[in-house]
């Protein structure tokens, strides 16, 4: 092929490789971009963040490998207590439809589920107080596969009665998560971050956060009682003995 010519081709074909391209806002992704914007809409929307110390919970991961037992994941550990601290505050455990908030005694945990083509979905955990951290990886797992294959029922992807969002393994610390409506609060799971801190005796000491973005619905939560769910849930994180869960992973 002579020069001009392999020019010619390699030109069109940087051209066509700059040509925008389009996505309908149709099918799945235009159903989750309308409750999105609704989401929106209809919600009065705020967002606290706060920052959780890790090294009790590395240490009971330590503690359970030292034992013999199997080291829960920092993820699903923040779970376990996030239903144990919902249990503690009934009024981030529920919903608001047509004017009438219903605080659910049970908690099913929404977990946001990744789909290709940058998809989202948030299916419920049904049932999540009782589920012991033991059984808690299997059980989560079984619903990620579930989602990915397309093989969860209406009420799974509707049943959910508060949400976790994690964006743990990105550089994001904080961020405000939409609530999933009509539920009235949904806990995003920020990156972990290395910082100093002062030990307060004159010195300084190295540490882990997690950073916890809560965004709640004004009309039915206000901001008193989410900051003291997210701080419950910080010392709850910040306090766990390293045997805490022994009897839940035997």
């Amino acid at each position: 092929m002579p020069l001009d010519t392999q020019h010619s081709a390699a030109s069109s074909e940087a051209a066509a490789r700059l040509e925008p391209r389009e996505i309908p806002l149709r099918g799945m992704r235009g159903m989750i971009a309308t409750k999105m914007r609704e989401s929106l809409q209809s919600a009065a929307q705020l967002t606290h963040h706060a920052d959780a110390e890790l090294a009790a919970v590395h240490a009971l991961r330590g503690h359970c490998r030292g034992v013999g037992l199997p080291p829960p994941s920092v993820q699903d550990i923040l779970l376990r207590l996030v239903v144990q601290t919902l249990q503690d505050f009934p009024a981030l455990n529920a919903t608001l439809e047509d004017n009438r908030i219903t605080e659910h005694p049970a908690v099913h945990l929404g977990l946001a589920v990744p789909l290709p083509d940058d998809l989202l979905l948030a299916p419920a955990l049904f049932d999540a107080q009782a589920i012991e951290l033991g059984t808690l990886p299997g059980a989560r797992r079984d619903l990620v596969e579930q989602a990915r294959a397309g093989k969860l029922s209406v009420r799974e992807l509707t049943g959910a009665t508060f949400t976790v969002t994690n964006l743990g393994r990105s550089r994001v610390h904080h961020f405000t998560p939409i609530l999933n409506v009509p539920q009235v609060a949904i806990l995003g799971i920020g990156g972990v971050q290395a910082r100093v801190l002062s030990d307060g005796a004159g010195g300084v000491r190295s540490t882990e956060v997690i950073g916890l973005s809560l965004t709640f619905d004004h009309r039915a939560v206000n901001g008193a009682p989410a900051a003291a769910f997210l701080d419950r849930l910080v010392e709850r994180l910040e306090g766990l003995a390293p045997d805490a869960f022994d009897h839940e992973l035997r």
